[in-house]
């Protein structure tokens, strides 16, 4: 059941023409910025794919992609959940090098996420992915990206607000970094209660926190 709330009595700062020109001036914004932050090339991403390429993200392993057939091709095409392993082969086929990435705004169609306030049955995200050296997987090297992601956004935030004096929202510069076991020494009995007993929470995972 959709879990959508919208506060009481409500208004936008903006109407309805404003809002989707500051649409189009976020997503303008954000492609520039991440690709010069972090040596990206956007690329088109596909809305749908041969399931037979094994390309299509099962996610969680029980979501039902959309299928619909194309019959000039003889084949029923998937419309895509995430482009985790196109994103992979797009690298390969498009010779990127190490240090450069692809950024593509993903569209893609869930019939059954579960709809909130940030969760729709529409997906409309930025997505990216990045050739590193096994040298770069280090924590200094993912501090730096987050860093590098955080001051686009709110790099983004200052151009929209100069633009729309109309806006109030804030967003925070300063990051915090965590382990994910430094999370379970802090909260032990959370974690007990979360995880099932033979499960641990990897220490070679990291979590951002603004």
């Amino acid at each position: 059941m959709s879990t959508v709330l919208i506060p009481e009595n409500y208004q936008s700062p903006l109407n309805s023409y404003e809002t989707q020109e500051a649409i189009g001036l976020i997503k303008h914004l954000m492609e520039q910025k991440l690709c010069m932050a972090l040596k990206l090339k956007r690329v088109t991403a596909p809305l749908f794919v041969d399931p037979a390429t094994g390309l299509n993200d099962d996610l969680n392993g029980v979501e039902r992609p959309v299928t619909f057939g194309i019959p000039d091709a003889g084949v029923d095409a998937q419309v895509v959940h995430s482009l985790a392993k196109w994103k992979r082969m797009a690298l390969y086929r498009y010779d990127f090098h190490v240090g450069n990435g692809l950024l593509c705004d993903m569209n893609a169609i869930r019939r059954d996420e579960e709809l909130d306030n940030l969760h729709s049955a529409y997906v409309d995200q930025w997505d990216w992915e990045k050739i590193i050296t096994a040298d770069d997987r280090s924590f200094d090297y993912l501090k730096m990206t987050v860093k590098r992601i955080v001051e686009s956004i709110c790099n983004t935030l200052d151009e929209v607000r100069y633009k729309y004096e109309q806006l109030d929202t804030e967003l925070c510069r300063d990051i915090t970094f965590i382990t994910s076991q430094e999370l379970e020494d802090l909260y032990p009995d959370l974690t007990k209660m979360l995880l099932p007993e033979k499960r641990k929470p990897s220490s070679s995972c990291r979590s951002a926190t603004c």
